[in-house]
């Protein structure tokens, strides 16, 4: 997928951004439901929604800039955060970018969907167990957590695959639906 430059500098930015954001929801909105009965720390979409943009943002701006992003990332994560969530977050989003930069590399020839999802899953279960265990000392919303990040790993997936489909079609190498 290619993304001109203005895009992709501003699908680096919204990767960004969304770990403050997720920090501040955890912060002052406590957990929500994520469906099925089970509820998360509210910041759990904004996290399934940066593992989403990590690989978007790899395809924009490429393997420099996605590694820049990540260590900025696990920075802003760690001084913008509640001092009691600061080091779990900011340990979680290291070690859950990375594998999933290191499962969604050697995937990017099978194409942008089976990499993002394969690599989403690997990195959403490593920041659930990471964060919740340092956060708040137990794995009881690790249900929750991996079901939130999977709706957003899934919702982006349908959405790239429509928008796939929709610019194929209108290329004329797929018929109408």
């Amino acid at each position: 997928m290619n993304i001109p430059a203005p895009a992709g500098i501003a699908t680096l930015a919204a990767y960004i951004a969304t770990i403050p954001a997720a920090n501040l929801a955890v912060t002052h909105i406590g957990a929500l439901p994520v469906g099925f009965g089970y509820e998360a720390p509210a910041g759990v979409y904004m996290v399934g929604l940066a593992l989403v943009l990590r690989d978007l943002a790899r395809e924009a701006a490429g393997r420099r800039a996605i590694l820049a992003a990540i260590a900025l990332g696990t920075v802003v994560s760690y001084f913008l955060a509640d001092p009691a969530l600061a080091f779990a977050s900011a340990a979680a989003f290291a070690v859950a970018e990375t594998m999933d930069f290191a499962v969604y590399e050697p995937l990017r020839t099978r194409g942008l969907l089976v990499a993002m999802l394969a690599s989403n899953a690997v990195g959403l279960v490593a920041d659930s167990l990471i964060f919740l265990r340092m956060a708040f000392g137990s794995l009881d919303f690790l249900q929750g957590q991996i079901l939130g990040k999977a709706w957003m790993t899934l919702g982006a997936a349908a959405v790239l695959a429509f928008l796939r489909r929709r610019k194929l079609t209108a290329a004329g190498a797929l018929p109408p639906a």
